[in-house]
């Protein structure tokens, strides 16, 4: 197999040659240019054929998201990783940027960060996304539309009393045109978990909520689900449904990372399922790994639902391919599908068990 070609942009020549070296370190990656700036950039793809770049978004001259728009006009398929800073300016160009064709991003390194530590984070998870990004897309087996050949459809089927949905690679571009989709008069809450670090998740709810016809926040502890919110759980925290009486309330705690991750898709669904029992929809989508794929048997195990993205509209298959590996799906939709199938579901649902009590 050929080793994936990289090519760095970045103004930083330090920064260049950090990341250079980091990713030298594996033998499946090499570095095959660089570049100062987005001229540069532009005129160094077709010389050096990279099958990746790494992108700074903040560049004199030519920034990042002006390079980005324009990569995309000519690669539209070429994956661009941003490299951004933790900061809101930061988070906010890197929501910009994955609206405008970014595949993923990595956030240089903080203040918080040792140089050992924060170099180490970056090496991990750059090589990762490049090599979930840039491998070979084999199309996999898939059901047709309906219910999954190996399941039980026969099956009960409860009302919906909340959705929860888990994304990662991809995932805010997912969200944005699945929410807006949602009627204002949605009947039932919306928990969320999508693979982000502290700031970004609010800034990833507030952009939401100025699309969506629903409330659209960043998880509180304590707070109340109602009818028609819709919750993003903090970055580095994971988020919980708890019961209290009548009552289901949000928790956030930062026990142990699961599958890496903290907020993860498996603490959510798998607290959905021990509050909600067989009242859950879970939705989950593109993004690489397999986080949400235990969470989704402990929801099929109470009786809920489990529906997930298709590979073609997915950036990354890894998570709903995972959780249709294990069959744990009961339908396979593209993007533009699950939307109006949860509208279908719900409403569906809660119809039928109104019309049960009369």
């Amino acid at each position: 197999m050929q080793p994936v070609r990289i090519l760095i942009v970045d103004d930083s020549a330090v920064v260049r040659r950090v990341l250079g070296s980091l990713l030298a370190s594996d033998p499946e990656i090499v570095v095959a240019g660089t570049a100062g700036n987005g001229s540069q950039a532009l005129a160094r793809i077709p010389e050096v054929k990279p099958d990746l770049v790494t992108l700074d978004i903040e560049m004199p001259g030519m920034d990042g998201l002006e390079t980005l728009v324009e990569i995309r006009k000519l690669y539209p398929k070429l994956p661009v990783i941003m490299f951004s800073t933790l900061t809101e300016r930061g988070a906010t160009a890197t929501l910009d940027a994955l609206a405008r064709g970014a595949s993923d991003y990595v956030t240089k390194p903080s203040h918080g960060e040792t140089r050992e530590l924060s170099q180490e984070r970056v090496r991990e998870e750059l090589i990762r996304k490049i090599k979930s990004l840039c491998a070979v897309r084999v199309p996999q087996a898939q059901p047709p539309p309906g219910p999954t050949p190996s399941l039980v459809s026969v099956r009960p089927q409860a009302r919906i009393d909340v959705v929860a949905i888990g994304a990662s690679t991809g995932g805010p571009n997912a969200l944005t045109a699945l929410i807006p989709q949602l009627p204002a008069d949605f009947p039932v809450p919306i928990v969320i978990v999508q693979h982000m670090p502290p700031l970004f998740t609010r800034l990833l709810a507030e952009r939401l909520n100025t699309l969506a016809r629903l409330e659209v926040g960043e998880g509180k502890e304590g707070e109340k689900l109602q009818r028609g919110q819709v919750w993003i759980a903090p970055g580095d925290q994971h988020m919980t449904v708890v019961r209290k009486g009548t009552e289901f309330v949000l928790g956030l705690n930062r026990d142990p990372q699961e599958n890496s991750c903290r907020p993860a898709v498996d603490v959510l669904f798998r607290s959905v399922a021990q509050t909600y029992g067989a009242n859950v929809l879970a939705v989950v989508l593109t993004g690489m790994g397999a986080d949400g794929t235990r969470g989704s048997s402990d929801i099929r195990k109470a009786g809920g639902e489990v529906i997930v993205q298709d590979e073609a509209s997915s950036v990354v298959w890894g998570m709903p391919g995972s959780v249709v590996a294990a069959s744990l799906t009961d339908r396979i939709y593209p993007l533009d599908g699950i939307g109006p199938e949860v509208v279908r579901r719900v409403s569906m649902r809660r119809a039928s068990a109104i019309a049960a009590c009369r």
